[in-house]
């Protein structure tokens, strides 16, 4: 969100942002300091201070750098840009829909909060109202290439699998060395059923950016799906996802009733499946690592 800045547009705000896009955090952090105490009173480098700090993960020190910055200007749109971001990644739903909602009051043209907001509807099986919000922020953003891979995974969990393969050409026109577009596109190929090519999105996301452990671990799930045990008892959950909550808990009542012991047989073998292939990836990845005595 780099063009939030607009008082001081000066080429020491661009080197920041450029040390923040190589992942310079620590100079970037000394060079933002150096604004502060040159200009105390200006809220923009305590709002830049905050974003650095939420890309490091230091979310207590963004919340109070963003208020410092809101304490200088109420309607300071990268404060608030990060205090949604803060919400958003520690997980406080009531404080990111209450933020958010603010936010978008004073940009309402940031796609960004369209994203995220389908992202949190996503989390909640709410796909159609999450397809609605990224649509929303592919209205102000139409080729960015992660709100396209999101809709093509969000098409994916609608059970749309012709829209979700043309989204993810899309998505490839514009992003595809992007690690986060593969990411997506990865799930929406694993929802399809596609596996095989799941894989070769991971095995191209932790090439692109090894060094990020989400990526690291989707690699190995998606290899775990070469297994065809590990495929059958996922196969269930196909099904149960485009269920109520209700019908899933009738269904599993009267199978518990009717057939317990089929119900643990399958139990059992859904944990022999998890923890085998999981072995096996590992395995085949690492190789046998035995202690040292």
């Amino acid at each position: 969100m780099e063009e939030t800045i607009t008082s001081s547009s000066s080429t020491v705000y661009s080197a920041i942002y450029q040390l923040m896009s190589w992942k310079k955090y620590k100079e970037a952090l000394a060079e933002t300091e150096k604004l502060l105490r040159e200009d105390p009173h200006n809220p923009d480098p305590y709002a830049l201070y905050a974003q650095i700090c939420v890309l490091t993960g230091d979310y207590e020190k963004a919340r109070h750098w963003a208020e410092e910055a809101l304490k200088r200007n109420p309607e300071h749109r990268l404060g608030w840009y990060v205090r949604v971001s803060i919400y958003y990644e520690t997980g406080n739903e009531a404080a990111f829909d209450q933020a958010i909602r603010e936010a978008l009051r004073i940009d309402p043209y940031e796609a960004h909060y369209f994203y995220l907001r389908a992202n949190q509807l996503n989390k909640k099986g709410k796909f159609k109202e999450a397809k609605d919000q990224i649509e929303m922020a592919l209205e102000l953003e139409s080729e960015n290439p992660q709100y396209l891979a999101v809709l093509s995974y969000i098409e994916a969990l609608l059970g749309e699998d012709g829209a979700s393969r043309e989204l993810e050409r899309e998505a490839l026109r514009y992003g595809a060395e992007e690690p986060v577009v593969l990411m997506y596109l990865a799930w929406s190929a694993a929802r399809r059923g596609d596996y095989k090519l799941q894989e070769t999105y991971m095995r191209s996301a932790v090439r692109l950016n090894p060094d990020e452990k989400q990526y690291q671990d989707e690699f190995l799930e998606s290899l775990r799906h070469q297994y065809l045990l590990y495929r059958i008892c996922l196969w269930p959950n196909k099904l149960l996802r485009k269920m109520k909550r209700w019908q899933i808990f009738v269904v599993w009542a009267a199978a518990w009733i009717l057939f317990k012991p089929l119900v643990l047989l399958f139990i059992i073998l859904h944990l022999i499946a998890h923890w085998s292939t999981k072995a096996i990836v590992h395995v085949k990845i690492f190789g046998w690592r035995r202690r040292r005595t």
